[in-house]
């Protein structure tokens, strides 16, 4: 089946409408110019539009000229010696190449108006991070459910973030295959379904590797900003790291208590490997600096032996859990190590005991 589908592909003659997109917004070699110089590049589709239809000329003459028009309107695209030229040229050259047919050059024009361009102006309507999305969720839930759900709105920040963001990336690439199967559908150049496919497939492709290129730079909301949210959420002031304390740990807010001691919270899905860096800070150390506690918010406890709970619990280093995890209930009772785990679900209550005056 696929043999046959390869087959029937290249023997399309939409079958460069991917490659021509690709090329039109390849980084690498040719500097996205379907991106960077989108204007340019569709004035130079125009033109070749109206060659296609001057009358006078045969398919041969149209092609030259066409191609001609091609090459001479990319490479004045940017002034000689510069990068943006050499890569013009790249692009000319390969185009100049791979045009064998004026089907080629209404193929070319398709992949630009119909696949690069909806694509250029929908990616602006693709948020470029989540924190917006998780805050919005947060709020509703804690506005609703009460600080109780504290634990709960640390546990899904990076969920409520990616939801929402693929709820928009979703209605986006939805509006624009519609307005695409509207295009192909009035396209006045003979095409088979297959031919539809091939072009519409084309636009999803590439839609979907820019897409995962937004999703990658948006990285998920980090858990850090959760405590900036919470902080704010709740009026608490945040302080800064106390001085010349230079231990390399990862601490994302510090906040002084009522006894002008501070207080470290740390929020990370996982403690991992770097538990014993942090086990490098101990009592003595923050004494000195007058840190009262060091808090680790875990949202994923699966590593958290007693060992690290025992061993950090015993530097002043508390370890807030979900209220319903199976470690924070069995170490909740244990005569050892109650001590040294709290439930999330108290975590703002905690930091207004420290923070309100006696």
């Amino acid at each position: 089946m696929y043999e046959k589908t390869a087959l029937q592909i290249e023997e399309s003659p939409f079958k460069n409408v991917y490659w021509f997109a690709r090329y039109l917004l390849n980084t690498d070699e040719y500097d996205a110019l379907g991106k960077t110089k989108e204007r340019q590049l569709l004035d130079i589709v125009s033109q070749l539009e109206n060659l296609l239809l001057i009358s006078g000329l045969n398919d041969d003459e149209r092609l030259t000229v066409a191609k001609e028009a091609l090459y001479q309107g990319l490479i004045k695209i940017a002034r000689p010696s510069t990068n943006v030229y050499i890569h013009a040229r790249n692009l000319a050259s390969t185009l100049d190449s791979e045009i064998l047919s004026l089907n080629d050059v209404t193929v070319f024009c398709i992949a630009m108006r119909y696949v690069v361009v909806p694509i250029n102006r929908a990616l602006e309507f693709v948020p470029a991070n989540d924190i917006e999305f998780c805050q919005s969720s947060a709020r509703c839930i804690l506005d609703t459910l009460g600080e109780a759900k504290v634990g709960l709105v640390i546990a899904s920040w990076d969920k409520l973030g990616t939801r929402g963001c693929l709820d928009a990336e979703r209605s986006v690439v939805i509006a624009e295959f519609s307005n695409l199967l509207s295009n192909v559908s009035q396209l006045n150049i003979a095409h088979t379904e297959l031919d539809n496919n091939i072009i519409m497939t084309a636009f999803v492709q590439e839609f979907e590797r820019r897409l995962g290129q937004k999703r990658k730079s948006r990285g998920g909301s980090s858990l850090e900003s959760v405590l900036s949210f919470l902080f704010d959420y709740y009026g608490f002031k945040s302080s800064a790291a106390p001085s010349h304390f230079d231990q390399d740990l990862e601490v994302d807010k510090w906040f002084t208590c009522s006894d002008g001691w501070r207080i470290g919270i740390s929020c990370k899905r996982t403690l991992r490997e770097r538990w014993k860096q942090v086990s490098q800070a101990d009592r003595g150390t923050l004494s000195h600096f007058k840190i009262k506690e060091l808090w680790h918010l875990i949202t994923y406890d699966n590593d958290l032996s007693d060992d690290k709970i025992v061993r950090l619990g015993e530097q002043g280093q508390i370890f807030y859990l979900m209220d319903d995890s199976p470690i924070y209930l069995r170490c909740s009772e244990h005569v050892g190590m109650k001590a040294y785990v709290r439930p999330l679900s108290r975590f703002i209550e905690h930091i207004r005991i420290n923070t309100e005056k006696a």
